[in-house]
């Protein structure tokens, strides 16, 4: 038996930074349809690299149907995080580090898991890296590191909850 829903357990600020990344990515996937974006191309990757015409084809024939389920799961990752204040500059610093409970259904987890690493895909790209390995040079490879830590934990906690009985 697995268990129904996973708690992720984050402070308001990560909450929120987590929310606005979300938001950016839903805008990046709704709006960049038809343009030439290498982080959108990236989401949509095609399997025939070498072939230019099959590869034209393939995406014509695909790429939205990507993007509307990159954008169903975000939409999913977002609603879970609920509703949280409009601009970050106007929490305190108490209130920002207050814990904040995340639940994750578990028949949500993928859309989560996918989200996560489409963000991450997002900003590899954008910056250029290549490899876990790189370094970060920014807050943005920050961001990117995080990311990964978030992934990390939701990972583990889904493989513990298929463990746990059902409440």
């Amino acid at each position: 038996m697995t268990a129904e829903r996973i708690l992720q357990e984050m402070t308001l600020i990560e909450a929120f930074h987590l929310a606005r990344l979300v938001d950016d990515f839903v805008e990046l996937v709704t709006d960049s349809r038809d343009i030439a974006d290498p982080a959108v191309d990236r989401l949509t990757p095609t399997p025939y690299p070498e072939d230019s015409d099959a590869a034209a084809e393939f995406s014509v024939a695909t790429r939205d149907d990507l993007l509307d389920r990159r954008l169903a799961d975000a939409r999913i990752v977002r609603s879970a995080l609920g509703t949280l204040p409009p601009d970050s500059d106007a929490l305190t610093e108490d209130t920002a580090l207050t814990t904040r409970e995340v639940f994750v259904s578990i028949e949500s987890v993928d859309a989560w898991l996918r989200t996560l690493t489409a963000i991450r895909l997002v900003i590899a790209t954008r910056l250029g890296i290549t490899s876990d390995e790189d370094p970060g040079g920014d807050d943005r490879h920050g961001i990117y590191d995080w990311l990964g830590y978030r992934l990390d934990l939701l990972i583990h906690a889904a493989d513990e909850a298929e463990g746990l009985p059902i409440d």
